[in-house]
């Protein structure tokens, strides 16, 4: 049973290069003391949107959006995902996934069926456990990677700057973990500050990555593929 915790309708940045819709799924087994929603961390709650109710959306936009994005929370902890994905596959939509790579097992089962992938990094591998809340799993995450660059499929890498918990030199060093695994398209995202974040950090602060001229020169220097946003 897949559980939506809500849909967008249209979305022209989320899935590159297509007009796409968005669905959103509870659940993440992740920490992060910088999610912007941890509303979607319980697996278990009220669902505001029913997986029905979102297929018979999407029937009635067939030709006119060109994919479908599977976001969350973390949406490879849906049990039935797979089977969601074939369904909006059937549709005739292309298919999109954002996760954060916790999940290897269940990640290499769907990835087939996926025509794009938005793999979340979230620190140095050596930060992970810190960034997280959960100790070891960037193993797990090391693993979908190399299982996506493997793969040949479409793909962005990204990772949120939030100047509390990362530095410059994190961003190097993460940098240099992920050429060392092939990588070709990186993104550096910026924090978002939002309303229930008791301590967000100064705009200076989240900007001070983008401002140091030798990190972008480098990051663009060495990834085939090197945005931000």
């Amino acid at each position: 049973m897949l559980t939506p915790a809500g849909l967008v309708p249209f979305t022209t940045i989320d899935f590159p290069n297509r007009l796409a819709a968005v669905i959103f799924f509870q659940g993440c087994p992740l920490r992060c003391p910088f999610c912007h929603n941890p509303n979607l961390q319980p697996i278990q709650t009220e669902s505001t949107a029913q997986w029905s109710e979102i297929v018979s959306f999407l029937k009635t936009r067939q030709k006119q959006l060109d994919g479908v994005v599977f976001s969350g929370g973390e949406p490879l902890m849906q049990a039935d995902l797979k089977k969601g994905i074939q369904t909006v596959k059937e549709m005739g939509f292309q298919t999109a996934l954002h996760t954060s790579g916790v999940f290897p097992d269940k990640f290499a089962d769907v990835l087939p069926l996926i025509d794009w992938v938005g793999l979340d990094i979230k620190a140095p591998w050596a930060k992970y456990s810190l960034l997280t809340g959960r100790p070891d799993i960037s193993e797990s995450v090391q693993k979908s990677l190399r299982l996506l660059i493997q793969s040949q499929t479409s793909y962005e890498v990204r990772t949120t700057l939030d100047p509390r918990y990362l530095t410059v030199d994190d961003v190097y060093q993460s940098a240099k973990e992920l050429l060392a695994e092939n990588v070709q398209t990186y993104t550096l995202q910026k924090y978002r500050t939002f309303d229930a974040d008791k301590n967000p950090p100064q705009q200076s602060q989240i900007d001070s990555f983008f401002k140091d001229t030798d990190l972008m020169t480098y990051l663009q220097n060495h990834f085939s593929h090197f945005t931000c946003r």
